[in-house]
């Protein structure tokens, strides 16, 4: 049976729509880190670095925040960006938690 454009087009886009939801799909965003998730409640992670609890983490320098530890992995100027500790998910550029090291 000859392939007329009509069914060329057709089986175009099935075959894109496949594409867009299959295995090959383009990576969705990660989701973005809550505060309440138990991981971040372990390590005190605020979104906002100033609201970190000071009685509790009385170390954490005025210029620590997610956007400078060695363990973010978002472009620098982003708002945030994902973070292994937490499986990737997306923290807060202005972000902490207790386990924030300096960038070497």
């Amino acid at each position: 049976m000859p392939t007329t454009r009509r069914t060329f087009v057709i089986h175009s886009a099935v075959g894109g729509a496949a594409l867009a939801t299959g295995p090959f799909a383009l990576a969705q965003p990660a989701a973005t880190l809550s505060e309440t998730d138990p991981q971040a409640m372990a390590l005190g992670y605020k979104a906002d670095a100033a609201k970190a609890d000071k009685t509790k983490y009385p170390k954490r320098g005025a210029t620590d925040r997610c956007g400078t530890c060695a363990l973010y992995q978002g472009k620098a100027g982003d708002a945030a960006g994902p973070c292994p500790l937490y499986g990737g998910k997306q923290v807060a550029a202005h972000g902490w938690c207790s386990a924030w090291a300096k960038k070497g």
